[in-house]
């Protein structure tokens, strides 16, 4: 790899990185091609970004994103997005997934880093629709109570009469 192709690799990742508020660091050592192709295809169906990088040029690109640093030693694979939950969703999901092969190593969560207890605990989180379904849910229940009850009040009415 020349050195502008690890400069454009490096200016790319840190453009993402700074707009990322997850960046989640895995091992994917035993991992086959096929495996690696789900989690991809897991990570596009939430808006999330997987990729293999080289660990200096993760880390130069961590440090021109201006976040905390990252011991990143071994093999890597980041996850990243622009959403907390569906990040550590997307890579707490791999790694239920392929036990032993895929493990959370750490993450960053906006800019800081972030425990493995942290990662877990926010994959556990309902997504943003999930929220947004619920308070929905909320919203309309009394809407939805009275309706009820006035269709049973009509109902009760009729069979009197």
């Amino acid at each position: 790899m020349t050195r502008e192709e690890k400069e454009v690799i490096v200016n790319n990742l840190t453009e993402e990185f700074k707009t990322a508020q997850a960046v989640i660091v895995c091992d994917y050592k035993g991992m086959k091609c096929q495996e690696l192709e789900s989690v991809r295809a897991l990570a596009n169906e939430s808006g999330t970004r997987v990729q293999v990088v080289k660990n200096s040029l993760s880390k130069i690109a961590l440090k021109n994103a201006d976040t905390e640093e990252l011991a990143l030693t071994e093999t890597n694979i980041l996850v990243w997005g622009e959403d907390q939950i569906s990040a550590c969703k997307v890579a707490d999901k791999a790694a239920s997934d392929y036990k032993e092969k895929f493990i959370i190593k750490t993450g960053l969560i906006e800019g800081k880093v972030a425990e493995l207890s942290t990662i877990e605990a926010m994959a556990k989180l309902p997504s943003r629709d999930e929220l947004i379904g619920m308070l929905l849910s909320v919203w309309t229940a009394p809407t939805r109570n009275m309706v009820t009850g006035l269709d049973n009040l009509k109902a009760k009415l009729e069979e009197s009469a």
